[in-house]
């Protein structure tokens, strides 16, 4: 076992956890620049203003893609189980 099979395991560790959370993070980050856009614009400086529609846009993102990052995880998660004989050899 060499330091090259971990640094491929924890390579494509972050990459599924890239892929599982850009579909939440990204549209969180737009609409929180949009609504800064809005409030800055407008003068109104009220927190409730920019959380409630970004709650509502991270939850609207869960349900839309959900099952997809759960499919993700999972089928890394049986790769990870899948390589446990090549870790006692």
């Amino acid at each position: 076992m060499d330091a090259d099979y971990f640094l491929t395991v924890a390579r494509q560790a972050v990459w599924v956890l890239a892929l599982a959370s850009a579909p939440i993070l990204i549209p969180a980050l737009l609409s929180g620049l949009v609504l800064g856009m809005v409030q800055a614009a407008t003068s109104i400086n009220e927190q409730t203003l920019s959380f409630v529609p970004k709650l509502a846009i991270v939850g609207f993102s869960l349900v839309i893609f959900g099952g997809m990052i759960l499919g993700l995880l999972a089928d890394f998660t049986l790769d990870i189980f899948a390589r446990i004989p090549e870790l006692v050899h």
